[in-house]
């Protein structure tokens, strides 16, 4: 299959895997089934794997809702960007981030609407972060950049086509039940939110319902079952001593990486560091 270049990430999302995307190549099984992508954030290793049939999912509605848009409301997508485009001053920023103070004024934009007020927020407010507050309102300061790209229409077309060229669904649901039908065969990449490595690294303004440890747990006794299927899964989390312990527990092969971070709320916390790539299967043999 011929890949697409331009079928990349046009989100700046925290955790993004365009750093660690060498690593990552290394471990992809030769055969996939049915490419599975649970936490799909901005996207990066579906648009590098560009696989024929894909499942991806996130729990955050709207990230789901501009991938929705991408794939079947393009043109208007573009449009409405368009208006964003000479908006790159403070006033015009704040303007377009309070629109969901109020419910009853943000329930009135259309799904396209929602869209393009996301990615022009993306690509304007300070160090790419999606952050809600505890009422769910987008909260992140603006940028001060000089010229960002708010419309980036050809890496847009090129994801359009992709999604529409191939059998992609997109979901927006809890990672458990979009791999509930996962079959002997398929792949499964699981990029969670990292567990802290500190008490005060936390960051879980990605949506309302945030991430702990009960649900790294969950995730993997997922790994688990999912291993018992045939399936084949890769996972990436932090290098802490919980995570390592709780997947070397069932056996699971844990790989030491490092990665680049660049968007982080902690300035200091950007940089390399030391992450984990977990699979189910033996690395560098036939795969």
């Amino acid at each position: 299959m011929v890949k697409s270049k331009l079928v990349q990430p046009f989100l700046k999302w925290a955790g993004g895997k365009r750093q660690l995307l060498p690593e990552i190549r290394k471990y992809i099984p030769n055969r996939i089934g049915t490419y599975y992508e649970p936490f799909i954030g901005a996207g990066a290793v579906l648009f590098d794997l560009q696989p024929k049939k894909a499942i991806i999912n996130d729990i955050n509605f709207e990230l789901v809702n501009v991938y929705n848009i991408v794939k079947y409301n393009l043109e208007e997508l573009i449009d409405e960007l368009r208006k964003h485009e000479n908006g790159n001053n403070s006033e015009y920023f704040y303007a377009i981030r309070d629109l969901d103070r109020n419910k009853e004024t943000y329930n009135q934009l259309s799904p396209v609407e929602k869209a393009a007020r996301m990615i022009y927020l993306n690509k304007t407010c300070f160090n790419g972060l999606f952050r809600v507050n505890s009422q769910g309102q987008f909260n992140v300061p603006f940028g001060k950049y000089k010229k960002p790209q708010i419309v980036n229409e050809f890496v847009l077309n090129a994801v359009h086509t992709y999604f529409n060229s191939n059998d992609v669904t997109i979901c927006n649901m809890d990672f458990s039940e979009i791999v509930a039908d996962a079959k002997k065969g398929d792949f499964i990449y699981f990029d969670p939110p990292y567990d802290p490595v500190s008490d005060t690294s936390s960051f879980t303004g990605y949506s309302l319902d945030g991430f702990n440890r009960d649900d790294q747990l969950r995730l993997r006794n997922i790994c688990v079952e999912l291993d018992k299927r045939g399936c084949k899964f890769l996972l990436s989390n932090s290098a802490t001593n919980f995570i390592k312990e709780i997947y070397e527990e069932y056996g699971f092969h844990v790989e030491i990486v490092s990665a680049s971070r660049s968007i982080n709320s902690v300035a200091s916390k950007r940089g390399k560091i030391d992450e984990v790539l977990v699979m189910n299967y033996e690395p560098n043999k036939n795969r």
